[in-house]
């Protein structure tokens, strides 16, 4: 009958994954993701390039460079090839695990050794983590959905923080930190996005965030917090010139710090896949995530060649695709296409960070909170009405807020392990996990069948249903054999 009308059937449908927009609507939309990750992906470089002894010009050449890994990384997760890419609309950038290590290893080098001791170190990470991705995407069977419900949610509360500080003004050094002028703008957009989102309709609608930005931006032109010195300055072209800084070099202490980082980024861009694929309506699999994984782990172990650090999944840019609902990894390819287009014009480059850190801020509480929202409708499939569910959650949340509502809390601690505990989302992750584990799992069946034994009298030799709600080793119902 579909032959006859004309009409495609349901299997002949394209998935809204794989669809492709106009070119204007796939510019914008890209572009808007990009405006919503360039802080981002600009400020790992703006901490690491001091702490190695980098002018500013040497720092600015270093944001470049991460712009255009970050595309490259971007590309090859949208579009993929062979067992790489998880193609999802998925964006990656440098992460910031990282920082913190490669702060503590530029401090600890001479000047000139310093960037190529850490680009060994992520190369070596890249490499070791390509290797696993196979055995890492393995462990998807662990993230029911109360373990990723738990993440998502964590993962955008995490983020709050952030557009927090931007709404601030990004630098708690500097004068106008937190000023009345700084939180005005970012109150200002935040109000700006949401009356959009509610009186426009269409294609529109789903840009609301990049117009919000451009409206605040212009907003801040007269308030006098829009800084147009950036583009003065920056030259029309600037090819990252491969191993700028020096061959790299091998020094196992900060190889060892580099892979557990490689770990972390790991364990979050496959909470970060979990999430997006229920978002989008294509459950993440095991094939998924390894082929993300591959992705996130080739694009780090390239990185290196550009001047460019380890690169993992963008969280924030998961709350673009759950508020606009634009789901095409054409789009956000188109925004790795503009990130290598930046990285390679510092003029380009420049444009975008006109947006005032105050206005992105505002822009980044919608964003960020509905990535926390997302997680919430997770959890309301968690079957939250079982204590030990329930448990978890309160946990894991527990655990994965220490960092955020208390940042020094660990401080005593050895350095080694902070790289892991100073992420709440990798800490509540790994509680959720080994919780679940201990609820859900190991010697769940033999307890529940002993309790109903002992309340019926039944004969441990006679076999018996499973009790309700009992669980296998993979987390789901158990069923009844049959006889």
């Amino acid at each position: 009958m579909a032959a006859i009308t004309g009409q495609k059937s349901e299997g002949d449908r394209k998935h809204p994954v794989d669809e492709t927009l106009p070119p204007f609507k796939m510019f914008t939309s890209g572009l808007q993701h990009v405006a919503a990750m360039y802080a981002g992906v600009v400020a790992p470089p703006m901490i690491v390039g001091p702490a190695c002894g980098l002018s500013a010009t040497e720092t600015a050449f270093l944001m470049g460079a991460s712009l255009f890994t970050a595309g490259i990384a971007t590309l090859l997760q949208t579009l993929g090839f062979w067992k790489v890419g998880a193609k999802l609309p998925f964006v990656n950038g440098v992460s910031f695990a990282g920082v913190t290590p490669m702060v503590a290893i530029g401090k600890a080098q001479s000047p000139e050794h310093a960037l190529p001791i850490i680009f060994g170190a992520v190369i070596v990470a890249g490499v070791l983590g390509f290797v696993l991705a196979p055995y890492f995407s393995k462990l998807v069977r662990f993230f029911p959905p109360v373990v990723t419900g738990t993440v998502i949610t964590l993962i955008g509360v995490s983020l709050l923080p952030v557009a927090f500080n931007w709404s601030q003004g990004g630098n708690a050094k500097a004068p106008d930190y937190g000023s009345l002028t700084n939180i005005g703008m970012a109150a200002l957009t935040f109000l700006i996005v949401l009356v959009l989102r509610r009186v426009l309709r269409g294609f529109l609608q789903q840009i609301a965030i990049l117009l919000g930005l451009i409206a605040g931006t212009l907003i801040a032109i007269p308030v006098g917090i829009t800084h147009f010195s950036a583009i003065t300055k920056a030259s029309l072209i600037g090819f990252p010139t491969p191993f700028h800084f020096g061959a790299p070099e091998f020094d196992i202490a900060a190889i060892v710090s580099m892979c557990i980082v490689m770990l972390v980024c790991m364990t979050e861009s496959t909470a970060d896949m979990l999430a997006l694929g229920r978002i989008v309506d294509r459950p993440a699999d095991e094939r998924t995530i390894e082929g993300g994984l591959r992705a996130d782990t080739l694009g780090t172990a390239i990185s290196p060649l550009f001047n460019g650090f380890a690169n993992s999944a963008f969280a924030q840019n998961i709350g673009l695709v759950a508020m606009t609902k634009v789901r095409s990894r054409f789009v956000v390819a188109t925004s790795g296409l503009i990130l290598i287009v930046l990285g390679l014009c510092p003029m380009a480059a420049s444009v975008i960070s006109l947006v005032p850190l105050p206005v992105l801020g505002g822009a980044g509480i919608v964003l960020f909170g509905s990535v926390a929202a997302s997680g919430i409708q997770t959890l309301a499939t968690a079957a939250m009405e079982k204590g030990d569910n329930a448990l978890i959650v309160a946990a894991a949340v527990g655990i994965g807020l220490i960092p955020i509502a208390a940042p020094d809390f660990y401080h005593n601690l050895p350095k080694d392990l902070l790289v892991v505990l100073d992420s709440g989302i990798s800490t509540g992750c790994l509680v959720a996990i080994v919780l679940n584990l201990a609820f859900n799992h190991f010697g769940r069946r033999d307890a529940e069948a002993e309790a109903a034994e002992a309340a019926h009298g039944a004969d441990p030799q006679i076999p018996q249903q499973p009790a309700r709600g009992a669980v296998d080793d993979s987390g789901e119902p158990a069923t009844t054999p049959a006889h």
